[in-house]
């Protein structure tokens, strides 16, 4: 064994020894403490008290230098930059995460949880923001000082960018891009963030799909109407709006909006999707083999083609209904799409569909949420052999490849403004209940995380030029 060798084998026991000593725990048990939920106005001053009290004094430890900035969007929602120039000739690896959690459900976990407390049973660690994003972010991070500790450099340059807006749909995060692109440039990002194939498989991904939601609404008159009285002669917007909904998307989830519905998978898509298995672990819902697009596998409908979800339908108040035919009826829909599906698009198209299917009388709308365009960097591309190159070395088997994820990242930032080729490596897995009560990580995915994360960055050092594609 070289020097070299020996010495990556340090560093990736080092990171082994952080995790079995407790000190990983520690560190994320008092970042989960902090409430920092975006969704929640009253608590956005925990958001700067997490980048200032926790990420910065760690980060200007292994010599970066940190700024925080506002959001140019909204406010109390900042950003955090830190950087480590070791020469200006090296390349530029730029790492993401994002410190704000959703909101802690409070009362809603099972008995003996809290979200605001780190909490462990056997394998599992639960608690707000342990799997989206902390941990991720923390492992990421901490690995970068097992190689400055045991190489005493990186052998690049690093920048990190920690946003605190994730879960309201990153508001401002392209406009900082934009206006801090000189500072944000980089040759590639590693990152983390989302879950594995499967919870024991370390999972490659570089992009995502992209999301748009958006209203159907059917207003017929202003009130509700006796049902004795009227009914017979009145339209009922709910009745009428259910049936525009079957116009939309069929009984098994297929898509019936022609543009809408993405290409057909390409003979390179699909060879890459068939060498996949998803697993979202032990308490994850069944798959239903026959939902969604006819003639697809499960793999090819979730990370290959567009879904179109119904995501609530109200008509009078299902609560408390009445005698009476109500005015309005409303539903919110959701289109998850891959690359080539123009988001710009979907409101006319839904609108023009719905007329041609003979209801013009539903208006179609955006909704609030902040539309994300979808992002896939070619499997074939230098980075990506580069870092699945990296993993198989520290464990001894190859990673996944997963062309992009099924859910949605702000990928776009970094793909399309900053224009860098982006590789993600998530450690978390899909059964971890994000974004609902008894969230929770994995204890050995950690550990692996900070083991792949070691070696990927220390293999960056060795080999900066070929890690970011050049030749």
């Amino acid at each position: 064994m070289d020097a070299s060798t020996q010495d990556r084998s340090a560093a990736v026991e080092a990171a082994e020894a952080y995790f079995d000593d407790g000190r990983f725990r520690a560190v994320l048990a008092r970042r989960v403490a902090v409430p920092s939920t975006s969704q929640e106005v009253d608590k956005r001053a925990h958001l700067r008290r997490y980048l200032a009290e926790e990420m910065t004094p760690e980060l200007e430890r292994m010599g970066f230098r940190c700024s925080l900035h506002d959001n140019p969007v909204i406010e109390g929602v900042p950003f955090l930059v830190a950087e480590r120039i070791e020469d200006p000739d090296l390349p530029t690896v730029l790492t993401y995460g994002h410190a704000d959690v959703v909101r802690g459900q409070e009362g809603s976990w099972r008995d003996g949880l809290d979200p605001w407390a780190l909490v462990t049973e056997d394998e599992r660690w639960y608690g707000r923001g342990t799997a989206d994003n902390k941990a991720q972010h923390c492992i990421n991070i901490a690995a970068l000082g097992f190689v400055l500790s045991t190489r005493g450099r990186l052998g690049f340059n690093v920048k990190v960018l920690l946003e605190t807006g994730e879960e309201v749909g990153s508001p401002g995060l392209r406009e900082f891009c934009r206006a801090e692109k000189d500072r944000l440039a980089a040759d590639l990002l590693v990152a983390s963030d989302g879950p594995r194939l499967k919870p024991e498989a370390a999972t490659l991904y570089m992009g995502s799909r992209g999301v748009f939601n958006f209203r159907i609404r059917l207003h017929s008159r202003d009130g509700a109407h006796h049902s004795g009285n009227w009914g017979g002669v009145l339209t009922n917007p709910g009745v009428r709006l259910a049936h525009a909904l079957a116009a939309v998307v069929g009984p098994r989830g297929e898509i019936k909006v022609p543009d809408l519905r993405p290409a057909p998978l390409s003979n390179k898509l699909r060879s890459d999707l068939g060498k996949l298995e998803f697993d979202g672990g032990d308490n994850a819902p069944e798959i239903d083999a026959g939902w969604g697009e006819p003639g697809l596998t499960p793999v090819e409908r979730l990370y290959g083609w567009n879904a179109l979800e119904i995501l609530a339908f109200g008509t009078g108040d299902p609560t408390a209904p009445v005698n009476a035919i109500p005015g309005e009826a409303v539903a919110t829909c959701q289109l998850r799409f891959v690359v080539g599906t123009d988001w710009r698009d979907i409101v006319p198209a839904v609108q023009r569909h719905l007329k041609a299917e003979g209801f013009d009388d539903c208006t179609v709308e955006p909704a609030e949420a902040t539309p994300m365009p979808a992002t896939r960097l070619d499997s074939d591309h230098p980075s990506v052999a580069f870092a699945a190159a990296s993993l198989d070395r520290t464990l001894g088997h190859p990673p996944m490849l997963l062309p992009n994820l099924g859910g949605t990242i702000p990928n776009d930032a970094f793909s399309e403004i900053l224009g860098m080729p982006t590789v993600w490596v998530p450690h978390s897995y899909a059964g971890c209940q994000q974004h609902a009560p008894d969230e929770h990580v994995l204890a050995p995915v950690c550990r692996e995380g900070l083991q792949i994360m070691t070696g990927l960055w220390w293999d960056i050092g060795e080999n900066p030029t070929a890690a970011v594609g050049r030749l």
